[in-house]
């Protein structure tokens, strides 16, 4: 009798599971998106995923662009396949696997005509990283963030522009680089500010030391001199706050430090650029 009641649990427990194959059969296809695209070629597959592209679905593209890629590993458009995942992965906010992508066509595809986008698109990247919704339509000032992004995202156009000289993206690229450079150094400025609050001077002084030597083309040499002056002011180095401020006089004729808002008194002279740089 036990027997009999064993091989009848097992007969219905294979009842339910084919039973639930039958009702349940789409998690085949889920487990196996291949069956979703039956009969589909690569034509099919490139225009679907455009069409998503197109309506901002980049995820769905994404899944339509491996699928392709899956089924014809070996095609003539499988280095274009490889470029589009990495886009649509950048379109769809995920940077780690949009520079993973890239960095895969580069090295699989090492002379492909269009292997300089992948060293751009990386740059695009890193430069878009950590900027949120609100970002996009309000104005911020993306100097304040972290800045290992922005190093990277310079890294990857300076890497561009070294590799490919001819290319048509580098226009674009050293645009970013300007941008990239001026918030890199006002980055700097922010920390020096952060120091002179602190009243730690010297450390002031060196960051102000670091952005003249390394961004010196950018606006935030101005209110690096500015800060360079202020501490050694309050170090009591006449010297050289005198030689920081003939550069300054030099370089920024129309500062508005050198106006008549300026107070009299020389020792305070300072506190008039607290007021504007340090709200």
């Amino acid at each position: 009798m036990r027997l009999i009641l064993i091989k009848f649990f097992i007969i219905f427990s294979l009842g339910l599971s084919l039973q639930g194959c039958g009702v349940f059969g789409d998690s085949a296809d889920e487990a196996n998106p291949e069956n979703e695209y039956a009969g589909w070629n690569t034509e099919k597959f490139r225009t679907e995923a455009q069409k998503m592209v197109d309506a901002g679905n980049y995820e769905k593209a994404i899944k339509l662009y491996e699928a392709l890629e899956s089924r014809y590993p070996f095609g003539e458009s499988s280095a274009q396949t490889q470029l589009d995942i990495a886009y649509a992965y950048f379109k769809n906010a995920e940077p780690e696997s949009a520079i993973a992508a890239a960095d895969r066509f580069i090295k699989m595809n090492p002379r492909n005509p269009h292997v300089d986008y992948a060293y751009y698109l990386k740059g695009l990247v890193n430069y878009n990283r950590d900027i949120g919704f609100i970002d996009r339509f309000l104005p911020t000032d993306t100097s304040q963030r972290d800045p290992g992004s922005a190093r990277e995202a310079y890294r990857n156009f300076e890497e561009l522009i070294r590799r490919y000289p001819g290319s048509r993206y580098l226009a674009d690229a050293r645009l970013r680089m300007i941008a990239l450079k001026n918030n890199l150094a006002m980055h700097d400025v922010h920390v020096a500010r952060y120091y002179m609050k602190r009243k730690a001077y010297v450390a002031a002084i060196n960051r102000c030391k670091y952005v003249l030597q390394n961004y010196s083309e950018t606006p935030a040499v101005e209110e690096a001199l500015v800060i360079t002056i202020s501490a050694y002011d309050l170090l009591e180095m006449e010297d050289l706050k005198q030689d920081t401020f003939r550069v300054l006089q030099a370089n920024y004729p129309n500062s508005p430090m050198l106006g008549t808002a300026v107070p009299s008194d020389e020792r305070v002279w300072w506190k008039f650029w607290e007021s504007l740089y340090y709200k």
